[in-house]
């Protein structure tokens, strides 16, 4: 069992309302090319993701489709993860029940969220990003799972008993090419070896 600390306190760079207004104009002004997070006070660039990165997404919502038709995995959905420093992040999928973000808007209330995916993309900050802010939050938001696909280590990832004040307590990590068990709400069994042919 492993626990994740919160980071030295940090002085948030903007109210949560400008970052809203900023990541709208942005969206709109690149044809959705440049996308924003505001992760523990600060703002951020989501990459734009590569084949590979897309590719893997598409790997886990398949895997969903054939054993939990009931669920869907939406690709882009932002979530108001308001408990760990008024965020909001992106995360590359989220899995919940089906038709469960129809209505809502850009930034989802993550209640009902059932798993959250990530996939490291090749730039300077997902350490800190992708393995130390984003699990501290989506486990102070009480998502069940985050699911992290780290393409730097060839590893996948599974937290989960998430925890408002820690993040996540227990923390799995496995190599490209194990069988990883996501328990329920999800209960599904991944074969990651498909990955292997996903990194650089």
């Amino acid at each position: 069992m492993t626990v994740m600390t919160e980071s030295a306190s940090q002085t948030s760079q903007m109210s949560v309302e400008d970052f809203e207004r900023i990541a709208e104009f942005a969206a709109k002004e690149t044809d959705d090319a440049v996308r924003f997070e505001f992760i523990n006070g600060r703002i951020g660039v989501k990459k734009v993701p590569d084949g590979d990165h897309n590719t893997i997404v598409l790997w886990l919502m398949r895997r969903c489709m054939q054993t939990r038709p009931d669920l869907d995995l939406y690709q882009g959905q932002g979530l108001r993860v308001e408990k760990y420093r008024e965020g909001r992040a992106r995360p590359d999928a989220v899995l919940v029940p089906e038709e469960h973000f129809a209505g809502h808007g850009e930034w989802a209330d993550p209640s009902g969220a059932l798993l959250v995916l990530e996939v490291t993309s090749y730039d300077s900050d997902t350490d800190r990003r992708d393995r130390k802010e984003k699990p501290m939050a989506y486990g102070a938001a009480g998502i069940p799972f985050y699911l992290l696909v780290d393409r730097d280590d060839c590893t996948i990832t599974l937290y989960g008993d998430p925890d408002s004040s820690v993040g996540y307590h227990d923390i799995r990590k496995e190599p490209f090419g194990a069988k990883l068990h996501i328990p329920e709400p999800v209960g599904i069994e991944l074969d990651t070896e498909k990955l292997k042919q996903f990194v650089d």
